[in-house]
């Protein structure tokens, strides 16, 4: 017996002890202790939520026992539903004509009560003796968190006693076996790439069974890229069609497929399915996760404010980088201070849209280069390297305005030399611009000297490196300090 001066707040109950079976019923229903004549009343009585002060003789030990367990009502196997039963007791008084059993879902905040009356008469043939109460029509969903209150009629201030219990999720035996919720099944698909489309089915579910499919972009969670599609057996055909809004299917054979369009397969385009009632385990596909390469073609240039930017449709993993592609070999040489971590958009402000500028992914699954400026579609700019009688010539062509800059480097490797000299050579106007430096003979023809240009109104440049420049042999000398050459610029309007 319960006992105490207090409302009694008694622990979580799980629905059922480890590796015990739930039990089953054929119909659910209320009784009472023999010989007492009960009635019964599922509704909420609004007037019982409020109490009133105990007499003496009421106090919560009157309130003897309140058991929860989990039931299942099935029509047939594999299509049952969860119940929740109540057993409460209480010690009559003179006062009392009954108790409330109340259910609130912490889930949704819907309450529902059951009150067991009994006739005053029989209340004070009672007095002193137990009242016994079974009530099982509470019907409840998988792993669904209720709030269970048993009160007395009339409900007695501090006389209650409260519990917090869980249904059974799918993992119980008995739960993922007879609830439809739990029919997880296997999602089966093929792609027909010339109509565009997935089609779909569920195998492994009873044939009655009505389910969702849809097409989903997997992000921080799946978001809709199709309509769900509803997915319908004959036998429930006529019942759904007028009470769904959604596109409805209606499967006449066992594993028929249901088409989903599609515009592309992305890495993030999964297949998500689940059983038509309320609660269901989904389950979820993305048979496309490991094919990232479409991913690298999001890349957008915009030449008004010289910004280039990804923008995946996809969430992906990785590290992205500017680089220069070599002419000479496919290595893409990565320029300092360009790397960045995603997931996420990637934006690089002032590039410089040279055809061998280019992006370099990278990701688990490998590397990949994208050079968009590839098809000389943007205005770029050229450097050509002449030599006359006594000195070389390097021309700097641009179709936009530019500031460029000249730099004699020791060769070590790929845009990373020892500068000797460095000047500024400009073009101006709209039309074609066209700057000359002019560098003696002897400097050129040294051993490992290159001649390097950029732009430098930009952030984001790869040089331009002309090594092994053949020069004639009657100008073969060694090689001079950069003190002892005189480099002259020449500035032209085309």
């Amino acid at each position: 017996m319960l006992s105490g001066n207090a409302i009694i707040f008694l622990t979580l109950v799980w629905g059922a002890r480890e590796g015990q079976a739930i039990s089953q019923i054929a119909e659910c229903g209320f009784a009472c202790s023999e010989g007492v004549s009960c009635k019964n009343k599922v509704n909420w009585n609004i007037f019982n939520s409020f109490c009133r002060q105990p007499l003496p003789s009421v106090t919560p030990s009157i309130l003897e026992s309140l058991t929860l367990s989990t039931t299942t009502k099935c029509v047939h196997r594999g299509a049952c539903a969860l119940h929740l039963s109540v057993s409460a007791s209480l010690i009559m008084e003179e006062s009392l004509r009954g108790l409330e059993i109340c259910l609130l879902s912490l889930d949704t905040q819907e309450t529902r009560c059951h009150s067991t009356r009994i006739p005053k008469i029989s209340s004070r043939k009672m007095v002193g003796r137990m009242l016994q109460v079974h009530f099982d029509c509470f019907e409840v969903s998988v792993a669904q968190h209720l709030y269970v209150t048993l009160k007395t009629i009339p409900y007695y201030c501090e006389v209650q006693i409260s519990r917090e219990y869980r249904v059974e999720d799918c993992t119980d035996a008995d739960v993922g076996r007879n609830i439809p919720a739990c029919f997880a099944g296997r999602l089966k698909y093929t792609v027909d790439h010339a109509q565009k489309t997935i089609k779909v089915h569920f195998a492994d579910i009873p044939r009655s069974q009505a389910y969702y499919i849809r097409l989903c972009l997997k992000w921080f969670a799946c978001e809709d890229y199709s309509p769900p599609v509803l997915a319908l057996s004959t036998v429930f055909w006529n019942e759904w069609i007028s009470a769904d809004p959604l596109e409805q299917v209606n499967v006449e054979q066992p594993g028929k497929a249901v088409a989903l369009k599609y515009s592309q397969l992305l890495p993030c385009l999964c297949i998500e399915g689940w059983a038509a009632v309320p609660d269901a385990v989904r389950i979820q596909i993305c048979p496309f996760e490991n094919d990232t390469r479409i991913l690298w073609d999001y890349i957008f240039y915009n030449p008004f404010t010289q910004s280039l930017s990804w923008e995946p449709p996809c969430p992906v993993q990785g590290q992205v980088h500017l680089c220069g592609m070599s002419k000479t070999d496919d290595l893409c040489w990565e320029l300092s201070h360009t790397e960045r971590t995603v997931p996420g958009n990637v934006h690089y402000l002032q590039v410089d849209p040279q055809p061998w500028l280019c992006m370099k992914f990278t990701t688990l699954q490998g590397s990949w280069v994208r050079c968009p400026f590839a098809d000389g579609s943007f205005p770029g700019w050229k450097m050509k390297i002449h030599q006359l009688p006594d000195k070389f010539r390097a021309s700097f062509i641009s179709r936009i305005p530019a500031r460029f800059q000249v730099q004699l480097c020791n060769r070590t490797e790929p845009f990373h030399c020892h500068v000797l000299e460095t000047i500024s050579v400009g073009s101006q106007g709209d039309a074609d611009a066209i700057g000359h430096v002019d560098i003696p003979v002897a400097e050129v023809c040294s051993p490992d000297i290159c001649i390097q240009g950029w732009r430098t109104d930009v952030d984001y440049s790869v040089p331009e490196q002309m090594c092994d420049i053949r020069c004639n042999r009657s100008y073969r000398k060694k090689h001079r300090r950069p003190h002892d050459s005189h480099l002259t610029i020449h500035n032209a309007q085309l």
